[in-house]
């Protein structure tokens, strides 16, 4: 198929969260991927989603969710299937636990060489079968001619062990030139290991740039020129869905804006100085920032991030 005028395809999981806080319960549309589409068309980037929910109340509201935001979705996204649900529980810090009903069979897709300029992948939709075979292979097909993204976003509950999940993760970071993680995923991934030496490990494996998002303790990256600490933006925290997400989507948009998006930028993102990095990963800690002030996974648009 051919995707219009796209900058940025995203694959992967599109649900509902029903956010539990206090005995009462909210519906939300999410999913990391999800997310990361609508921060991204929220911050400018024109940006379609390749997904599967169903033509239920449940999906119908996600189609009006990316609808609202301008996101496009492919003509296969939409199906007759159930309309997969994540149970978040708000603790009273304000942080999230899940649970999941969750299937991940999206429809094959065919996307020509140099259609778009980045594909990102991640979470659930990246390692839950049988829909991770066919995102393995797209990140094969199109990482000649598109840059490559991924956030493990580790979801224990459907990832089985970390001994399970590693090989995949290691083989999709060998295909990508940018991976976010947050501290809790590698906690997870190499329990015995250094944050910093498994940094290090994935920009050996292949990706350009590799970072690292630690909550309120900022961010770190891994780039040519070495290690780069990021402050968090002090703010008040409702709840941390959807924060993760909103950073990815902040990461790429500055890159985006700093034209490194493309398999022929390839080594120009990978050579980017440490002092343009901080500045590509401060723009992403605002967005996350002003996420994690809002209820639910609600990224901002660029005019929120003005001044």
């Amino acid at each position: 198929m051919n995707i219009p005028n796209p900058r940025v395809l995203v694959v992967g999981e599109a649900l509902v969260d029903i956010v539990r806080r206090d005995g009462d319960d909210a519906v939300h549309p999410g999913g990391s991927p999800l997310n990361v589409a609508v921060g991204l068309q929220r911050l400018e980037v024109p940006t379609t989603l390749h997904s599967s929910f169903g033509a239920d109340p449940y999906g119908v509201a996600i189609a009006q969710h990316l609808e609202s935001s301008g996101v496009a979705i492919t003509p296969g996204t939409i199906g007759d299937h159930p309309t997969s649900v994540a149970l978040a529980t708000i603790d009273p810090a304000g942080a999230a636990s899940y649970t999941f009903s969750i299937e991940w069979d999206p429809a094959p897709l065919q996307v020509a060489a140099g259609s778009v300029d980045a594909l990102h992948v991640g979470s659930i939709g990246a390692v839950l079968e049988p829909g991770a075979t066919t995102v393995e292979r797209l990140l094969a097909e199109l990482r000649a001619s598109a840059t490559i993204s991924y956030d493990p976003n580790i979801r224990p509950q459907l990832m089985g062990s970390a001994d399970d999940a590693r090989p995949r993760v290691e083989r999709i970071i060998a295909l990508a030139d940018v991976v976010k993680a947050s501290d809790e995923d590698i906690a997870w991934l190499y329990p015995d290991a250094m944050v910093t030496d498994v940094m290090a490990k994935w920009r050996a494996l292949g990706a350009g740039l590799v970072v690292v998002t630690r909550g309120s303790d900022g961010a770190d990256a891994f780039t040519a020129e070495g290690p780069v600490h990021v402050a968090a933006p002090r703010t008040e925290v409702v709840d941390t869905i959807g924060a993760g997400d909103s950073f990815m989507s902040g990461l790429l948009a500055a890159l985006s804006d700093l034209g490194v998006l493309g398999g022929d930028r390839r080594e120009a993102l990978r050579e980017l100085s440490a002092s343009a990095v901080a500045q590509v990963v401060e723009f992403a800690a605002r967005c996350a920032a002003i996420t994690v002030s809002r209820p639910g996974a609600d990224p901002p648009m660029r005019t929120d991030l003005a001044g």
